[in-house]
């Protein structure tokens, strides 16, 4: 019988604190068995407490623990959450069909979002991003109806990079950038035929094999209201970069570059660090932790960010009273 531990506990006051994203439709990748095995026990008790929470957050966990493969998780690849967890969960799609997305944002945070289909094989945008929003769940503005209902249009120039299940998934990226927080979802599916189409978000195929999903986000400062771009702006630039460890790099204002790897803050890049040299056993593990421990786990760049933190977690809590 599984004993309920402090660091099971830590786990999920954080998912709790963190709920804030996740796709509801079409179906998207959930944790499962694969995941434990390659994030560990707590990361994959962190999602399955809760789905809607951030990458820092299960870094956060991962960080004290040895179970944790910073290469086999990879976790900036559909938070973690692994295609062998997912095969009975496909969509299958033809070329030009349009596809319903549904989004549950439970608290509003400034940042920046996209949908686009991921090359799993080289962590890499395909094309541009089917969607996106330079401002996305406004604390100004509140989450509106077009961030949670959209529609997007399968390419029709894929050819058969994404026909069999495992190449390729349609993947929802929110960037929180006012709070350091990334929220993703991973639709799975498989590429047939490639005559145009249009239709809701395609049916399941339990036979079908593997996708897993790379993150691309936008690194865009702007703070005003914006309506989603298409893919034909001038604005968007589709671009590959290595998943690793890094510190954010100075971007001029009103740009949307899309990448592979999350801008991440010091200290989120220093949680990582911890995270990875604890599941090693390095030396360094120890002293790498202590130095992402000294953040505080809320926002301090303006009493506004506070405040919505606050609020988010009273309505958490009484949520789930």
């Amino acid at each position: 019988m599984k004993q309920f531990t402090p660091a099971l506990a830590f786990a999920s006051i954080i998912s709790l604190v963190n709920a804030h994203g996740f796709v509801t439709s079409p179906e998207p990748r959930m944790p499962g068995s694969a995941m434990k095995a390659a994030c560990g026990e707590q990361v994959k008790v962190n999602q399955e407490s809760d789905n809607y929470g951030n990458i820092q957050g299960e870094l956060q966990v991962a960080s004290s623990q040895s179970d944790y493969n910073a290469d086999e998780c990879d976790i900036w690849l559909c938070k973690g959450y692994k295609f062998a967890d997912n095969k009975d969960n496909i969509q299958s799609y033809t070329a030009g069909q349009t596809v319903d997305f549904k989004v549950d944002i439970r608290a509003p945070h400034t940042g920046v979002a996209n949908v686009s289909v991921v090359d799993t094989s080289s962590n890499s945008v395909i094309g541009k991003p089917l969607i996106s929003w330079d401002v996305y769940a406004s604390t100004a503005t509140g989450v509106t109806s077009d961030e949670t209902s959209f529609k997007v249009t399968i390419p029709d120039d894929l050819g058969s990079q994404c026909d069999t299940a495992g190449d390729c998934v349609l993947q929802w990226y929110w960037y929180a950038e006012s709070i350091d927080q990334t929220y993703e979802s991973c639709v799975d599916f498989s590429l047939s035929g490639s005559g145009s189409s249009s239709g809701s978000s395609g049916s399941s195929s339990a036979s079908s094999s593997a996708v897993s999903s790379a993150a691309s986000v936008a690194t865009s400062s702007s703070v005003a209201a914006s309506e989603p771009s298409s893919t034909s702006s001038s604005e968007v630039a589709a671009t590959s970069v290595p998943v690793a460890v890094q510190t954010p790099s100075a971007v001029p204002a009103a740009q949307s570059t899309f990448a592979t790897s999350v801008r991440q803050s010091t200290a989120t890049a220093a949680a990582t660090a911890a995270a990875t040299a604890s599941a090693a056993g390095t030396a360094s593990a120890a002293g790498t932790a202590s130095a992402a421990g000294t953040a505080l786990p809320f926002p301090t760049d303006s009493a506004q960010d506070v405040l919505s933190w606050i609020e988010a977690l009273v309505g958490n809590l009484v949520g789930n009273n």
